[in-house]
Formats: structure tokens, sequence, C-alpha cells
């Protein structure tokens, strides 16, 4: 059968097989195994169905059909506040979902990890695109539910410099904490910083260890990205709080 590259993977190539998407397999591949298993024995639709090994030795999962946010420009309703909230009504279940689970182990919840509109698949409801399922779940793994949820507000509401409006993103932000119910906000900002700190250090230090997927993206300016960003949520940082009290 036939095999097709998808857009947007920056990191892994991952091509498209019929009705299934292959991928390289990780260290992680059989705890997302069996991660993505379970949420299929609950019956939840939020993500891919996971199919095994294939004979190049890369994971086989279901190809989830639907629009992705891979390009800089996108329809206005991905961006809308309908959009997140339904993000975190998602997460919300996902998380509860693995909450005391021998998978997420000695922590809250099984988390995500790369929650960002590039990992979630879109499709037409009452005629507007919407949330419905997230890929990319290699970097999954035992967290707290907090860790999901600054990611997905970093990501989602696009916090940087391009930002034209503080108090618009500010709201924004709780608009996030309040759909997910968080019910303790007060280090949201800053584990936002710690995500943002976290990713900056990571591609550097992959790229300085020779991983070429890791070299491109630092080359194409994901490091200056990154940081530009986190310094943006760092001088705005009251106003956020302020904002999640």
């Amino acid at each position: 059968m036939d095999e097709s590259s998808l857009p947007g993977g920056s990191v892994n190539h991952v091509v498209r097989v019929g009705a299934t998407v292959r991928r390289p397999g990780s260290a992680g591949t059989e705890f997302v195994g069996d991660l993505l298993r379970m949420l299929e024995a609950d019956d939840r639709p939020g993500a891919p169905r996971y199919r095994g090994i294939d004979e190049k030795g890369r994971e086989v999962l279901t190809y989830v059909d639907g629009h992705v946010a891979w390009e800089p420009r996108q329809p206005p309703a991905v961006y809308s506040d309908e959009s997140p909230l339904r993000v975190t009504e998602l997460v919300r279940e996902f998380h509860d979902l693995t909450a005391g689970t021998a998978l997420a182990g000695s922590h809250e919840v099984v988390c995500h990890n790369d929650l960002a509109p590039k990992n979630t698949v879109c499709r037409p409801v009452s005629g507007a695109l919407r949330p419905v399922a997230f890929i990319d779940w290699d970097l999954a793994a035992p967290g707290a539910r907090i860790h999901d949820v600054a990611h997905a507000c970093w990501q989602y509401l696009g916090l940087g410099p391009r930002v034209d409006d503080t108090s618009e993103a500010a709201r924004r932000l709780r608009l996030i904490a309040d759909g997910y119910r968080l019910a303790d906000r007060r280090a949201l900002v800053s584990t936002i910083l710690w995500w943002q700190d976290r990713c900056r250090r990571g591609i550097e230090a992959a790229a300085d260890s020779g991983d070429l997927a890791m070299i491109r993206l630092r080359d194409a300016g994901a490091v200056t990205e990154v940081r530009e960003a986190s310094q943006w949520v760092a001088d705005h940082r009251l106003a956020l709080e302020r904002a999640l009290r």
C-alpha cells in the first residue's frame, strides 16, 4: 500500500498508509500503546487507536480525519473562545479517566505534554471548526493536571510578543482555567514559564548533542521564538496572574 507524508511534522517523519498513520517508535512507545488502548477501551473519541508496530518498527495508529492547524494562518474558528473551551473539556475527560490508574502511578494523571493546535484535529460542529481529538501522544507521561493546562494556555492562546491585547489574553487565560475547573491556579503562569524554559533548554541540549531534528528546529528559529514568548509572559506576569484571582 502506498505511503504519503503527512504535513506539519517538525520532529518525526509521519506517513499515512491507507486508514493508518505510521510514525517512528520511541522510548515511550509501550506506554503510549497502553494509554491509547485504555482510551479505546473506554470508548473515548478524542485520540487515535493504537494498532501495534509494523514491519519497519513504526507505531501504527488509526488516521483521525479532520483539520489540523499546522500552518500559521488559520480559520478564525480555530482560535475562537469555543475552541480552547472544547480543548479543556477533552483534557479534563482524559485526565479524569487516567487519575488513580497504574499508568499515572504516584502522579495525579497522565499528561499529553504537547497540547497545541498543531496536535489537535478539528471538524465542523454546528457549522464551525471545533476540536475533536488530540494526536502526537509520543510525549505522554505521568504528571500533574496543571502541566497540560499550562501548556494548552501557552499554545492555544499564542502567549508571546504577537499578542496585541494583554487584557484579552488574560481573559482567555481565565477562560481556560475556569473551563478545566482548575482548583489551584496560583501556579498556572509560573508553570507556563516552566514549560517555556524546559522547551528552550530541551531543544538547545538535543541540538548540541547532534539530534538532527532539534538542529533543524533551532536553526529555524524555534529557540528564539520560545525565548521571546517566555520574556513576554514574564513581562506581563502580574496582569495574567491578576486575572486568575
